[in-house]
């Protein structure tokens, strides 16, 4: 006499997702145009007027020291 395995159709389900995820996981990803998302290291960027974390108008100039500026983008979690 043979038993039967029931499998719950919560496990069915998870085999199948991570069987699903390998191969999307084998697929190959898209390349990305760095240059095309905005100005390079080094590059010059356009003049511009944004307000602070004080809400003061601030612009390339306004902040601009003696020897240069660098600036730094941050892309938050909350995005």
């Amino acid at each position: 006499m043979k038993a039967h395995i029931r499998i719950p159709p919560l496990a069915a389900l998870l085999a199948v997702l991570l069987l699903s995820s390998s191969s999307l996981a084998t697929q190959p990803r898209e390349q990305i145009n760095v240059a095309s998302l905005g100005p390079q290291v080094g590059e010059r960027v356009p003049d511009f007027s944004l307000p602070d974390q004080f809400g003061q108008l601030q612009s390339l100039d306004s902040i601009r020291g003696p020897n240069g500026t660098m600036l730094l983008f941050h892309r938050s979690a909350d995005w």
